[in-house]
């Protein structure tokens, strides 16, 4: 399944490659919708949420009413969840939340928050981003790394959750291919959903995971017409 992207930078639509340097804006979220609206998911990201800097919450809400969204970005805590479900969101997507430690520290994994989660909210609509950077989980907005393999991360998260999203950061915007050996090592160390991200360029590639049990996300291959929406 191909699940279209929409990251919120600034009250935009953005691409950014590896998370940093932006590419593209938009700012016609009626067209995009309208682009969107036959897809069964779309991935819709705070990105300034996630590097705590303000958040798009409004916008957010306009999104969710209108096509069926995983929403992520600067979710910490068990009512940021609920508060999302309860506006529309389909899924919500948690990821530095879920870990302690950082800049080399132990990277120990909040079993207890994630328990806590999948307690309240049931499993389902829980989906758990586990992105790395350089073969380690990256946190923060993807400004910090913790000293935790990403395999790893996923083993000890797995029975609190219905999904897992990996995105491959150092191919993250610029289109030169997802590594397929790494979505099949991954595939092997769970049995939830497995969506990833991070470079996906061509509809081969979508087939190719599709054939192994993961969905994939896009966007710069959507805006830049690489992929047709």
């Amino acid at each position: 399944m191909l699940i279209p992207s929409i990251d919120l930078l600034g009250g935009r639509i953005v691409q950014l490659v590896q998370g940093e340097r932006p590419a593209l804006d938009f700012d016609d979220f009626e067209y995009w919708i309208d682009r969107f609206s036959g897809y069964p998911l779309v991935q819709l990201i705070d990105l300034d949420a996630a590097k705590r800097t303000g958040n798009n919450r409004g916008l957010i809400e306009q999104f969710v009413r209108r096509l069926p969204c995983q929403v992520g970005g600067g979710i910490r805590t068990l009512q940021d969840v609920r508060d999302l479900l309860a506006a529309g969101a389909s899924k919500v997507i948690l990821g530095s939340s879920l870990f302690d430690g950082s800049n080399g520290a132990n990277g120990l994994i909040r079993h207890s928050f994630a328990a806590e989660l999948a307690a309240c909210v049931g499993l389902d609509p829980l989906v758990f981003s586990v992105d790395a950077k350089g073969g380690q989980v990256a946190v923060r907005g993807w400004q910090e790394q913790i000293s935790l393999a990403p395999a790893q991360a996923m083993r000890e998260l797995e029975p609190y959750c219905g999904g897992f999203l990996y995105t491959h950061i150092d191919g993250e915007g610029m289109m030169a291919g997802f590594p397929i050996d790494v979505a099949r090592a991954l595939r092997q160390e769970t049995t939830r959903q497995l969506i990833v991200a991070g470079g996906i360029r061509s509809q081969e590639e979508i087939d190719t995971l599709d054939a192994m049990g993961v969905d994939a996300v896009a966007g710069m291959a959507i805006y830049t017409g690489a992929l047709p929406a």
